[in-house]
C-alpha cells in the first residue's frame, strides 16, 4: 500500500535550486518504493467540478509568468495513462470525476516537485483537479473515495502549501518567518498529529491567522485529498519544516 505524501512546492523558482527543501524531495524520492503511477493533485488545476487527466502524453504547463528563461526550459516528460485515468473515475459516481480529453497536462505544481521525487520521469503521472465551487469537506470526501487506489500501486501527492499569502509575502526568500505564518503553520502541525482531520476542514479560517495564512482556498484544498487518502493506522512523518519568503509555509508530510 502506497503513502500518501503532501507538499509544500512554493516558488517555481525551487524547481531550478539546490536547497534545502528541493535536497529533502530528492532525499524522499530515493526511500520510496516506485510506484506504478501518481495521481497528483495540485494547487494549480483549478475547475468547475472534477477531472482526472486521460492523455497518454500529457503537455508540460508553465503556469508562471515573469521569471527566468532557464524555470520555462525544464522538461518532464512522463507519460500519462487512460487506463489508470478511469480507474480513478471508477472510484467516485457521485460526484462524477471526469476525464479531461487532453486538456490539462503537468503544471508546476506538479512538474516542479516530481523532478526531484523521480527525476527519471518513467512513471505514469495523471492530475486531479480542483473543483473551486466546492468546500474542504467535499475535496476531503473524495479523498476517501480514491483511497483505494494506494493499494495498487499509485502514489498520491497534493502539491500546495498549509500557508500561501502571496499579497504579504518578502521578495527576500530567506526574510524571517512572519510571527502569524509560524502561529498557522503550528496549528496545522499539531491537528495533523491529533488527526483532527474535521478541524482542518471546517475551522481553517476562523481565526485571523488562519484568514491570513489562507486567504484563498487553492493552495489549501490539495492537503484535503491527502488526509481523505489516509488511513487510520497511517504513520505520520513530518518529512520537511520550513517558510520561504515570510508568509509561505513549505511543510511537507508523509501518511503511511
Amino acid at each position: 500500500m502506497m503513502p500518501v505524501l503532501f507538499i509544500g512546492h512554493g516558488s517555481p523558482m525551487n524547481a531550478i535550486q539546490d536547497n534545502a527543501f528541493t535536497q529533502t524531495l530528492k532525499k524522499m524520492g530515493g526511500e520510496l518504493e516506485k510506484p506504478r503511477a501518481v495521481l497528483c493533485v495540485s494547487a494549480h488545476w483549478m475547475t468547475e467540478g472534477t477531472f482526472v487527466t486521460s492523455s497518454e502524453h500529457p503537455k508540460m504547463i508553465y503556469d508562471m509568468y515573469g521569471f527566468p528563461e532557464e524555470l520555462y526550459k525544464v522538461k518532464y516528460a512522463a507519460s500519462g495513462s487512460l487506463k489508470i485515468a478511469e480507474e480513478v473515475q471508477s472510484k467516485s459516481q457521485q460526484p462524477p470525476i471526469h476525464l479531461d480529453e487532453g486538456k490539462w497536462g503537468l503544471d508546476h505544481g506538479s512538474w516542479s516537485v516530481l523532478k526531484y521525487l523521480f527525476p527519471f520521469a518513467d512513471i505514469p503521472v495523471l492530475q486531479l483537479s480542483l473543483d473551486m465551487t466546492k468546500a474542504p469537506e467535499y475535496h476531503f470526501e473524495i479523498g476517501k473515495k480514491i483511497q483505494a487506489l494506494r493499494e495498487s500501486g499509485v502514489l498520491i501527492i497534493g502539491s500546495g502549501n498549509v500557508v500561501h499569502n502571496l499579497q504579504n509575502m518578502s521578495w527576500n526568500e530567506k526574510e524571517k518567518p512572519f510571527d502569524w505564518a509560524v502561529e498557522y503553520d503550528e496549528w496545522i502541525k499539531q491537528k495533523l498529529i491529533d488527526q483532527d482531520y474535521a478541524a482542518l476542514m471546517k475551522d481553517y479560517n476562523k481565526t485571523k491567522v488562519g484568514q491570513m495564512s489562507v486567504p484563498t482556498l487553492d493552495h489549501y484544498l490539495p492537503m484535503a485529498y491527502v488526509l481523505g487518502a489516509a488511513a487510520k493506522n497511517d504513520k505520520l512523518k513530518f518529512e520537511y519544516e520550513g517558510m520561504q519568503n515570510g508568509s509561505i509555509s513549505m511543510r511537507a508530510f508523509r501518511l503511511g
